[in-house]
C-alpha cells in the first residue's frame, strides 16, 4: 500500500485519453459543489440524491457513547437528527459525551462532545436539552420524545438491544457489525419488517464519495475485466502497546501515582501542563472504577486459557472476547470485504448485492499472550462470481484480505486489479487509478491532499482515518469519511418514507456483511482448519433473512412472516 512519490505522480492527460469525453464523477462533484452551496443542501445530501433536511429534525438517543458512539455524535447533523438523550453505564463515557475526548488533539476533532457540536457553555446547559439515562437504557427506549436511536454497544449487544427498540417504535441505526451471529441479523431484520421501522447499520463506505467515485471509476470498465482484489489493515498493536487492550481501573490507579511523582519532581513549564493534563485524563477515567460491571450482565470468567477476566474487563475490553465481540473480522475485516463486495456488485446491472463462493480462512494468535480469544492475525482468500459466471464457472473474482499486528506497514486499503487498469485505494483518503500494471503513471481519482480530517487512534481504525480532499482543486475541505451521510440519510429515510426510501445499508445488505465476516471466523477455527476440508462453500439461504439456515447452525427465535 505504501507507494513511493515518484508512483504517486499525477498523470492527468493519460486519465482523459483513457475515458474520452465522458462525464467524469470529478466534474459532477465540481458541479454538485457549486449547486449544494445555491440550494442549502449539503454536499453529501445533493451528491447522493437524499435532500435537504425537512426543517424537523428526527429526535434520537443514543445507547453506548464510547469511542465509536462519540464518533458519531461528532459526525452527525443537528438539522437532520437532534440529540435528546444518551444512555451508558461508564461515567467517563458520559463525561466525553458532553466535553469530547482529551486524549489527543486528534481524539478531540473525531469527538468533539454535545458541548461543542451544540455550543452549549456547560454541562449544565447540556443537560437542559439532552437527558443522561445512567442505569437502564430501557428508560430511553421508552421516552416517547424519542424517535430513533444509534447503538453502539458491544456487538453481543446490538441484537437484544436493536430489537427492543424497535419493538418500542423506535427506528434504529446500530454500529457495525450488525449482529454478534447470523442468526441474531436475521431477527433484526426480521423484526424491522415486522414492526415496519427503518434498520440501517454503519457500513460507512456505502456513503463515501470517494468510494462512490472509484465505484464509478469500476463501473465505467476503466479497469477492464475485475479479477482480483488485495486487501488489509495491519497495525502495530503489540503486547503492552494494544490499542483494544484499555487500562483498567487498578492500572489506571498505578498510573495516577506514577504521574503524581513525576508532577512533584517537575518545574513549571510545559512539560508540566501536559503531565497535569494527563493526570486530569486518568482521574476522568477512574470515574468509571464506580460501576459495578456484573450487575449489568458481565461477567467473571476463568475459561480463556490461563488468563482470569474479571466482568470489568470483559467491559472495557470487549472486542478481545469471543463472548462480547467479534475479533478483526468482525471489527476492521468487515468493513474491507464490505468494500470489495461493493466494487464486485458494481459490475452487475441490476445493483444486487454480489454474494461470495467461498472462503479458505487461517487465523491465529502469533504475538499475544493467553489474556484473549480473538486472533491477532488473520488471511483470507474468498471467490465472488464474476460477469459470465453462469455460463463460465471459471469466470471468478477472487479477494484475499490480511489483518495483522505487531507491523503496520502499508496501513490499511485495497488495490483493485483488472485487464486494463488498478485501481488503489489507501486509508479511505485517496484513490488512484493506474494503467494496466503500471505504477509509475496515474491519476489521482480522489485525493486526500490538505485534508484535515481527524485521526482515530484509539477505536477500530488502528491507524491514520483522516478526511480526503475529493478531486484536485474539487473541494477545498475535508470530506467525511460516511459517519455524517449515513445519519443524514437515516434520518432523511425516516421524515420521508416511501418503499423506495431506504438506508443503503439496509437489513439485506448489513446481513450479507455479517455473513461473510462471521463465516470467516467460522473457517479460522481450529476444528474446521483441521478437517479434510478447509474450505467453507456459502449457502444462499444463510443470505436470505427468511430462511431459518445459518452459518453457525442455530435458527432464528423469531419467526419469518414469510416461513
Amino acid at each position: 500500500m505504501n507507494l513511493s512519490p515518484e508512483e504517486k505522480k499525477v498523470g492527468e492527460q493519460n486519465f482523459h485519453e483513457a475515458i474520452g469525453s465522458e462525464l467524469t464523477r470529478r466534474d459532477f462533484l465540481q458541479g454538485s459543489i457549486a449547486a449544494g452551496v445555491v440550494s442549502g443542501a449539503g454536499l453529501g445530501a445533493f451528491y447522493f440524491g437524499y435532500g435537504r433536511s425537512v426543517g424537523n429534525p428526527v429526535r434520537i438517543g443514543v445507547i453506548g457513547t464510547g469511542d465509536e458512539g462519540s464518533v458519531l455524535m461528532g459526525a452527525h447533523t443537528p438539522d437532520y437528527a437532534q440529540i435528546v438523550a444518551i444512555a451508558d453505564i461508564r461515567p467517563y463515557n458520559v463525561h466525553r459525551a458532553f466535553h469530547g475526548d482529551t486524549s489527543s488533539p486528534s481524539a478531540l476533532s473525531a469527538r468533539p462532545g454535545l458541548m461543542a457540536k451544540y455550543g452549549w457553555k456547560t454541562e449544565d446547559e447540556a443537560r437542559k436539552h439532552v437527558k443522561v439515562y445512567k442505569d437502564d437504557y430501557h428508560d430511553l427506549l421508552n421516552d416517547p420524545d424519542i424517535e430513533g436511536v444509534i447503538i453502539a454497544l458491544p456487538l453481543h449487544l446490538h441484537a437484544p438491544v436493536a430489537i427492543e427498540a424497535m419493538q418500542a417504535g423506535k427506528h434504529v441505526l446500530t454500529e457495525k457489525l450488525m449482529g454478534h451471529s447470523v442468526h441474531e441479523c436475521k431477527e433484526m431484520g426480521r423484526v424491522a419488517a415486522e414492526t415496519d421501522l427503518l434498520l440501517a447499520t454503519g457500513h460507512q463506505r456505502h456513503y463515501s464519495i470517494l468510494y462512490d467515485n472509484a465505484v464509478d471509476t469500476v463501473r465505467r470498465g476503466l479497469l477492464g475485466d475485475l479479477h482480483h482484489i488485495r486487501a488489509q489493515w495491519h497495525r502495530g498493536n503489540l503486547p503492552g502497546n494494544d490499542s483494544w487492550q484499555m487500562p483498567l481501573p487498578p492500572e489506571l490507579v498505578k498510573e495516577a501515582a506514577a504521574l503524581d511523582a513525576k508532577i512533584a519532581r517537575e518545574k513549571p513549564g510545559a512539560r508540566l501542563d501536559a503531565l497535569l493534563r494527563q493526570r486530569e485524563l486518568v482521574d476522568l477515567q477512574l470515574l468509571d472504577e464506580s460501576v459495578d460491571a456484573a450487575a449489568y450482565g458481565y461477567i467473571n470468567d476463568e475459561s480463556t486459557y490461563d488468563h482470569k477476566r474479571s466482568a470489568m474487563e470483559e467491559l472495557v475490553r470487549w472486542r478481545l472476547f469471543d463472548r462480547t465481540g467479534g475479533g478483526l473480522m468482525a471489527e476492521l475485516g468487515s468493513h474491507q470485504l464490505d468494500a470489495a463486495s461493493i466494487f464486485v456488485s458494481a459490475l452487475r446491472e441490476d445493483g444486487q448485492k454480489v454474494k461470495p463462493l467461498s472462503v479458505s480462512a487461517v487465523g491465529g494468535r502469533h504475538l499475544f499472550p493467553h489474556d484473549r480469544d480473538v486472533d491477532d492475525h488473520v488471511y483470507c482468500t474468498y471467490e465472488f462470481p464474476a460477469p459470465g459466471y453462469d455460463e463460465d464457472p471459471n469466470r471468478r473474482i477472487v479477494v484475499t484480505y490480511s489483518s495483522i499486528n505487531g507491523n503496520g506497514f502499508g496501513g490499511y486499503g485495497e488495490i483493485v486489479m483488472g485487464t486494463e487498469g488498478t485501481l488503489v485505494l489507501e486509508r479511505e483518503k485517496e484513490v488512484m487509478l493506474y494503467k494496466g500494471s503500471s505504477t509509475s503513471t496515474n491519476i489521482k481519482v480522489a485525493s486526500g491532499r490538505g485534508g484535515t480530517g481527524p485521526t482515530l487512534d484509539t477505536t477500530d481504525s488502528g491507524g491514520e482515518s483522516p478526511g480526503a480532499a475529493v478531486g484536485r482543486g474539487a473541494l477545498s475541505g475535508p470530506i467525511s469519511r460516511g459517519y455524517t451521510e449515513e445519519i443524514e440519510h437515516w434520518a432523511w429515510c425516516i421524515r420521508n418514507r416511501a418503499p423506495e426510501n431506504l438506508p443503503r445499508c439496509h437489513p439485506k445488505v448489513a446481513l450479507a456483511d455479517a455473513v461473510i465476516a462471521l463465516t470467516s471466523n467460522i473457517a479460522m477455527r481450529p476444528a474446521e482448519r483441521d478437517s479434510a476440508n478447509r474450505q467453507i462453500v456459502f449457502k444462499d439461504e444463510w443470505f436470505d433473512i427468511n430462511s431459518d439456515e445459518t452459518p453457525e447452525g442455530i435458527a432464528p427465535s423469531v419467526p419469518s412472516k414469510k416461513a
